[in-house]
């Protein structure tokens, strides 16, 4: 933790820049995880206003490298109420808590949003930082409200795509298989008899003898779903070496598409354009 006098007026964000030789965006996650106060106001807006005699708190341990890169996402829709992104592979959702300085969807969106100022505002849903494609983010707090609420009751329909090793026994079926977190690898999740109910529907769209490109509907919203269904089977996701796929440049794994309505009652479909990359693996 460190505290710093101000002695002009200006941005919060150009003056810790300026005060602790550190870029802008690495201040933007600061502030994004609340470790930004005024005496004891925590401020996670970049263009809040200081003054000289403000007393600036930092509560963060010092980093090796703080110059955090800007992200720039492909913004595929957007309107007062809401955006949807096109999520590349390596990229987090959201921040976990403790503080971690990279950009993530969280702090790209931040500029977009009103009245929703921690690490996980404006996100409606998530998608793992292995998994590209399409997520809807709120700008505001009604419009956070009514996506989750659509998410919740199951009126938001998903579709991804996968590339898997071998070809699945039946070409088209529903996996209907309990999902709990994996006590001896607590970072994964198992198939198990003392799991919450999780539910896919997948069809095999191409294959070839080493690959199939698969389309996947979850109807049940578990962490890592798809790819404990998958590997669950015994044709596990390529690159998803989490979950005993075959090590490949990425994991592949891409959402695909949204169909829902938006907070401006417009029932709509959106879709993130399929990686060359997916087809590619099975040419």
């Amino acid at each position: 933790m460190t505290s710093f006098t101000i002695e002009e007026s200006g941005r919060i964000d150009a003056a810790i820049a300026k005060e602790q030789v550190v870029s802008r965006s690495f201040v933007k996650v600061l502030l994004d995880q609340g470790k930004v106060s005024i005496g004891d106001t925590t401020i996670y807006k970049p263009s809040v206003k200081v003054h000289p005699g403000d007393v600036i708190t930092l509560n963060y341990e010092a980093v090796t490298d703080a110059d955090i890169p800007e992200i720039n996402l492909e913004i595929l829709y957007q309107d007062d109420d809401c955006l949807v992104v096109n999520k590349p592979i390596g990229v987090l959702t959201h921040s976990k808590g403790a503080f971690n300085p990279e950009a993530t969807v969280s702090t790209f969106i931040r500029q977009f949003t009103t009245g929703m100022e921690d690490n996980r505002g404006g996100i409606v849903h998530r998608l793992d930082r292995v998994t590209s494609g399409l997520l809807i983010c709120a700008k505001n707090e009604a419009a956070l409200t009514s996506l989750q609420k659509q998410f919740a009751d199951r009126h938001a329909h998903k579709t991804y795509m996968a590339v898997v090793s071998g070809t699945p026994e039946q070409l088209e079926a529903n996996i209907e298989m309990p999902i709990e977190r994996n006590p001896k690898k607590p970072q994964t999740f198992r198939v198990g008899p003392n799991g919450k109910v999780a539910k896919t529907h997948y069809k095999v769209v191409a294959s070839n003898d080493k690959y199939s490109l698969v389309e996947l509907h979850p109807t049940t919203g578990r962490t890592h779903q798809l790819r404990v269904h998958m590997a669950q089977i015994g044709n596990p996701i390529v690159g998803d070496v989490l979950y005993g796929g075959e090590p490949a440049k990425r994991t592949y794994l891409h959402a695909l598409s949204l169909e829902l309505t938006l907070p401006n009652k417009e029932h709509r479909t959106f879709t993130a354009p399929l990686p060359s990359e997916f087809n590619a693996i099975l040419e």
